[in-house]
């Protein structure tokens, strides 16, 4: 390529955009290398956007080299750009120059912080869950009341660093896309098959080797009749922990002790059907367990995977009740609901378990459905306690905003929860005696193991 065909103003527009582009990606990418930004949005312009404008200017190069060439062909004089002429000692030019660069200086100051708080404003909760509101409002709505509602998204959806930052931003435009034409998932899959190992995110608060010992719950149920008779459950958990230092590894928390590396395999896409699991203890021995009935075939196809804090955990920041039933005894429990009114918990459960076109709809539904139980079966009760029944509508539609969502499709149970085994399988995907090794070892469903009901 001749010098004299780069002359062409596409090619040294080219030349340009590629030397700015090259050098602010390096100067960025020593920034991200060395840990000096943390920002991952930051990288929706430095790993996404600038290496585009980088191949852009790669290619306007020989674009404009080829037209120069095409031009001089036909023997027409070269298309060259010609630089106006400044003198800095005429008035005019020196007064043209100083107001170009305040405005320049100006517009850098503006842009820049518009650009920042256009940063922060997409590193925000509210940017996540409410620009696509439909999409997102039953994963927004129960993190807002979860555990973890003081923890951005990003920390946990992306982390430090400019890799994971690129797999979920390439995975956000899908989405983008699917949510502009109509064709997102109802509901929202899970779980997120992509999501950034928990050692890279929950690891960074929670320490996987500290020791818990035992942890005691409470259970409080009422049962479906007139005076909604209550019942307690004591169970102590041993959630336990484990030290590659130490050695020790003892009760729930024993899967992740640092020293222990534990495979599996499912066979289906909500990772509740466990077939095979692969134990490499902290002497390098490993033992396969196998359940009984699982064919080659099932494997090949299965999802493998080493098992983590999410495997259990699997809904630390968008929980939702498991069951209207077990909302409704939460609720009961605090006195949400009021314990005293007279068949309480049998007509708050039917409510919330019947079938509505939306929530809007739901709740009006809900409402009416109580009054006219306790008017037309309880009146002089519902006279004089009026004000205790409609708090316990209140309550009843507020379970249900929290945890159904008919345009999603989300109900009661669409989200398994697998911490325990009572409404999800849970535990019993792999401690059901029914995984078997080769030496006839067997994973065992021992209740002893987990908790002592007391």
């Amino acid at each position: 390529m001749r010098p004299r065909f780069l002359r062409h103003p596409l090619a040294v527009a080219g030349i340009a955009l590629t030397t700015i582009s090259a050098v602010l990606f390096l100067t960025v990418f020593l920034a991200d290398l060395f840990g000096l930004h943390t920002n991952p949005y930051i990288g929706i312009v430095f790993f996404l956007i600038l290496p585009g404008f980088f191949i852009v200017g790669l290619l306007l190069i020989p674009a404009g080299a080829w037209l120069a060439h095409r031009r001089q062909k036909r023997g027409k004089a070269p298309a060259e750009l010609h630089w106006p002429r400044i003198d800095l000692n005429e008035p005019a030019h020196r007064r043209a120059a100083v107001a170009i660069l305040t405005q320049t200086l100006v517009n850098v100051v503006i842009l820049s912080l518009a650009a920042y708080r256009g940063v922060e404003y997409m590193d925000s909760v509210e940017f996540c869950g409410q620009v696509c509101h439909s999409v997102m409002k039953p994963e927004f709505t129960a993190y807002q009341d979860g555990p973890h509602s003081r923890v951005t998204c990003v920390q946990c959806h992306i982390g430090p660093g400019a890799p994971w930052f690129v797999r979920s931003k390439l995975s956000g435009t899908r989405q983008v896309f699917a949510v502009a034409l109509d064709t997102y998932s109802r509901p929202t899959p899970s779980p997120v098959h992509n999501l950034r190992p928990a050692r890279d995110t929950c690891e960074q608060c929670h320490w996987p080797e500290k020791f818990h010992g035992d942890k005691v719950n409470v259970r409080r149920e009422y049962a479906a009749d007139e005076t909604n008779t209550g019942s307690e459950t004591t169970i102590r958990v041993h959630v336990g922990g484990g030290s590659e230092k130490l050695g020790i590894a003892t009760g729930i928390h024993w899967h992740m002790n640092v020293a222990n590396e534990i495979e599996y395999i499912a066979t289906d896409e909500k990772r509740q059907v466990i077939p095979y699991v692969r134990l490499k203890d902290r002497h390098g021995n490993v033992r396969e367990y196998l359940a009984e009935g699982t064919e080659p075939e099932q494997l090949a196809k299965g999802e493998r995977r080493q098992m983590d804090c999410m495997d259990c955990h699997n809904r630390p920041s968008h929980p939702f009740s498991p069951s209207a039933a077990r909302a409704v005894d939460d609720a009961l429990a605090i006195d949400e609901i009021p314990r005293t009114l007279p068949f309480v918990k049998r007509e708050t459960v039917a409510a919330l378990e019947a079938s509505y076109p939306n929530q809007n709809a739901a709740s009006d539904a809900i409402a009416r459905r109580l009054r006219e139980f306790y008017r037309s079966n309880h009146y002089q009760m519902y006279m004089q306690r009026r004000q205790d029944v409609e708090k316990a509508v209140r309550a009843t539609q507020n379970i249900y905003g929290r945890n159904v969502f008919p345009e999603m499709n989300v109900r009661w149970g669409t989200y398994p929860n697998n911490i325990g085994h009572m409404d999800a399988p849970g535990c019993f995907r792999c401690h059901d005696d029914n995984h078997k090794a080769k030496d006839g070892k067997v994973i065992r469903q021992d209740c002893d193991l987990c908790h002592t009901i007391e």
